[in-house]
């Protein structure tokens, strides 16, 4: 069976804004986009579908990480070779793709970490300076940023690092997987546009984020 294919698998909720332009960007550097549309009441399923994305549903909201879990399960299943996973809300740039998959040659998964820039609230930058400090402690992965969602692996790395959090702490449980399993990685730098401060990892999101990887580290993350 052929696995030369590129699939892009885009979570959203409530993205109408963004979701269009960013499968327009998306489609030129992959074979398929993917759009997780979880739950949403405005129209980005519709958009997202008359960007040219194929658009899987689910009827509530059920978080970041169930989205991209349904979206990359679906790619495996199309046969993808690799999967790039990007946000919905125009903060990541689709023209990085290429540098993921050249990586990616060489590499089982790509990490990108946000260039240093005072436009990231400082909220974010300490917790996820801390967060990279108890990742390195616990599974000896060394990331400068361990919540950014921009990344790529390819489909066998994925069944390795499929991940059970249905929330944001899916971003690190990822990280412990690829740890456990000593999957290569490296990280690349991107650029980042911070529409909007207070979304994404909260503070409490961040300490369920550490007490889970503890956990994760002791019982049951393979």
């Amino acid at each position: 069976m052929k696995t030369n294919k590129i699939f892009a698998v885009i979570p959203g909720y409530n993205e109408g804004k963004n979701i269009g332009g960013v499968v327009a960007k998306t489609k030129r550097y992959v074979d398929s986009v993917i759009v997780v549309d979880d739950g949403s009441n405005d129209k980005t399923k519709e958009i997202a579908k008359n960007a040219g994305a194929a658009v899987l549903k689910h009827v509530i909201n059920l978080g970041k990480g169930a989205a991209l879990k349904t979206g990359c399960d679906y790619a495996a299943k199309k046969n993808a070779r690799f999967i790039i996973v990007l946000d919905a809300d125009a903060q990541h740039n689709p023209k990085d793709i290429p540098r993921f998959i050249e990586k990616l040659k060489r590499k089982d998964i790509v990490f990108s970490y946000r260039r240093s820039s005072g436009k990231m609230p400082l909220v974010l930058r300490f917790g996820n300076w801390f967060i990279s400090k108890v990742v390195m402690m616990l599974y000896g992965v060394n990331l400068k940023d361990t919540q950014c969602g921009f990344r790529a692996f390819s489909r066998e790395a994925y069944r390795k690092i499929r991940w059970n959090a249905s929330d944001y702490s899916m971003e690190s449980e990822m990280i412990s997987r690829a740890g456990k399993q000593k999957l290569k990685y490296v990280q690349i730098p991107i650029s980042t546009i911070y529409s909007d401060k207070y979304k994404g990892t909260t503070v409490i999101d961040g300490a369920k984020i550490v007490l889970n990887m503890v956990w994760w580290k002791l019982f049951n993350n393979r």
